[in-house]
């Protein structure tokens, strides 16, 4: 009953910005966190960044200084900017949201269904 539906991933070269965004849509009760996620080939999938309906937001080593997490929770909305890319950084990210679906103080994770970014001249 619950999506998450991602878009803004694209083709961009070496140093320049992409911006994706993920929103959630049906039963959702209430947020925890929200994060996003990538998966390059051959690769294991790897946390590039989360926050936490509070704010507070968690960033994996390799993006801190050029990417940024942020959230509308009552738009139930979610973006990560990513500024000063790099090849390494190609990979299908995934959008992520720990939510619980009813009244009930149940908390459940769900996956966007991915988008590719691609950082090559």
């Amino acid at each position: 009953q619950v999506q998450l539906m991602e878009s803004g991933g694209g083709l961009v070269q070496p140093g320049g910005s992409l911006s994706l965004s993920c929103v959630a849509s049906g039963s959702v009760f209430g947020i925890k966190s929200m994060g996003w996620y990538r998966q390059a080939p051959g690769k294991e999938r790897e946390l590039v960044a989360n926050i936490t309906s509070g704010g507070t937001p968690d960033y994996a080593d390799s993006v801190k200084g050029r990417f940024t997490i942020s959230r509308d929770n009552l738009k139930k909305e979610w973006t990560l900017q990513m500024n000063s890319l790099r090849p390494e950084d190609t990979a299908v990210y995934y959008c992520n949201a720990h939510l619980r679906q009813t009244w009930r103080y149940e908390w459940f994770e769900h996956w966007g269904q991915g988008t590719q970014v691609t950082v090559s001249s």
